[in-house]
């Protein structure tokens, strides 16, 4: 019995890791990624500008890397989690882009995003980071972002959702195949 009771009592740490809440928006739905999302995510990160916007994205992209980056993060072993951006039910695409959270030591986790480019300057980034932001489903106490300092339109996003700068530094760009100067910003929650 105590057995039983032992592992009754890590069931829901565990299903918490395993699923990922659905987040409604004005005009869209953040919800995990499905493996149908990977033509879209093919489709919109075959763009060089949107590779050159992150850090992981290569470019060109090589044959299977969405059907991969889809199936991590659907592993119950992930260390980040990946909502669609789905406007479907607001008429609008299926997949718009992606918002992630990573998990870091200390209650703290890293946001990332990237949009498609036909959806520029429409405020689906703004929306899907707030969104995510007010969500919280890590309960991080600080969430940490990055922006290229080429960029300036993802670190108004990142600045438009509470989000503070903290400091200039580089990251490397697996597109561009080099370092690149980063905007570094953190928003405190609770």
């Amino acid at each position: 019995m105590r057995e039983g009771s032992r592992l009754d009592d890590l069931k829901p740490v565990v299903e918490g890791l395993l699923t990922q809440p659905v987040i409604q928006t004005e005009r869209f739905t953040l919800r995990p990624l499905r493996p149908s999302d990977a033509g879209m995510i093919a489709h919109y990160t075959a763009d060089r500008r949107v590779a050159e916007g992150t850090r992981a994205i290569p470019h060109p992209l090589p044959r299977g890397a969405s059907e991969s980056f889809v199936a991590r993060a659907l592993a119950a072993d992930r260390a980040e989690d990946v909502w669609a951006i789905d406007g479907s039910n607001n008429k609008l695409a299926e997949l718009l882009g992606v918002v992630s959270l990573t998990r870091m030591e200390g209650d703290q986790s890293e946001l990332g995003f990237w949009i498609g480019a036909g959806f520029w300057n429409t405020g689906f980034a703004t929306e899907a980071v707030e969104a995510l932001a007010a969500a919280n489903p890590h309960g991080a106490r600080t969430l940490f972002a990055e922006a290229f300092q080429d960029n300036p339109g993802s670190a108004r996003v990142l600045t438009n959702c509470g989000f503070v700068y903290l400091g200039d530094a580089e990251s490397w760009s697996v597109a561009r195949g080099a370092r690149v100067p980063t905007w570094t910003y953190l928003r405190r929650m609770g």
